[in-house]
């Protein structure tokens, strides 16, 4: 009997290198990698068609899936991790001098309001910032890729000729335009102080794979992370030594250095706290109408796994 073959779609990165180019197998298993060139679509795909097997997914996106009953299951693995202090800009003319003075204002979102970005950056604005988020309008400039889900009365979609670019302030847009500039000074560095100063540390992206084949085979969620966990350990153990290094790298070399730890843990227990800060936002923001338990999020036979 041959391998059992997996349809996946995982962005190709540093942690994800040595799957993609085969150096790393899961045991029993194959992926056949697609790509999607905008991975957002990937997410798309899997929530309104469950279109493969294994995918990447954005959390939060993640979250509000599971909410509306869509038949796959998330893995420890985050792939993702980042700070989204810079992810808030305004437009230098609007007389948005505080965060506070957002409230009241129209705010654009880029895509959706459920988009993980957006949601760390308005949870960053209410809980450093003291931001009444219900006091703010979220114009969307998309729609949400879980179609069922309803949005808040202050969540509206922006007509089609109003870009993200003509409101006060926007987050996620990342535009780069002489009469725009981050809300937060020196935001990457303010970034850093929080993961100091709280831990905070946000996850963007995890993996999730269908709820047939997890039922037809639990122990597929095993080989799944154990192979994620080996091409992430790897790439970790190059980044002291790594040169030709991007952003992302960079950013996670920094990580390495200031905390002594790795700077992409896979696990429920090292990331507990960064979860459940995200489900408490997601709830905050009215994106889940209840609270989940956290445990009910993963697959059974990776509860207690960690690399």
């Amino acid at each position: 009997m041959g391998q059992r073959r997996l349809k996946t779609v995982t962005r190709t990165q540093g942690n994800n290198a040595a799957l993609k180019d085969g150096t790393v197998t899961p045991a029993g298993l194959a992926f056949d990698f697609e790509e999607v060139p905008v991975l957002v679509q990937a997410f798309r795909r899997m929530v309104r068609e469950l279109e493969f097997d294994v995918c990447e997914m954005a959390f939060t996106t993640y979250l509000a899936a599971k909410a509306h009953g869509k038949r796959f299951t998330a893995l420890p693995v985050f792939l993702v991790r980042d700070f989204h202090h810079r992810a808030i800009q305004v437009n230098t003319g609007a007389g948005i001098a505080h965060p506070k003075d957002l409230e009241g204002r129209r705010v654009g979102v880029n895509r959706g309001y459920t988009v993980t970005t957006g949601v760390w950056a308005r949870g960053i604005l209410a809980q450093e910032y003291d931001v009444d988020l219900d006091a703010v309008i979220w114009g969307r400039s998309g729609d949400e890729h879980v179609a069922e889900y309803r949005p808040p009365a202050n969540v509206v979609s922006l007509p089609p000729e109003e870009n993200l670019a003509d409101l006060p302030a926007v987050i996620g847009a990342g535009l780069d335009r002489p009469d725009v500039g981050p809300l937060i000074p020196d935001p990457d560095e303010a970034g850093f102080a929080a993961l100091r100063s709280r831990g905070h540390y946000p996850i963007n992206h995890l993996v999730v794979v269908k709820d047939e084949i997890l039922d037809d085979d639990p122990g597929i969620a095993v080989a799944v992370f154990d192979a994620f966990a080996e091409a992430k350990n790897r790439y970790v153990a190059t980044l002291p030594t790594l040169t030709e290094a991007g952003a992302t790298d960079r950013r996670y070399q920094r990580v390495l250095a200031e905390t002594g730890s790795d700077p992409l843990p896979y696990g429920i227990e090292p990331n507990r706290p960064m979860i459940e800060e995200l489900i408490d936002h997601a709830v905050r923001q009215h994106i889940l109408g209840e609270r989940p338990p956290l445990e009910s999020l993963f697959a059974a036979k990776t509860l207690d796994l960690t690399a």
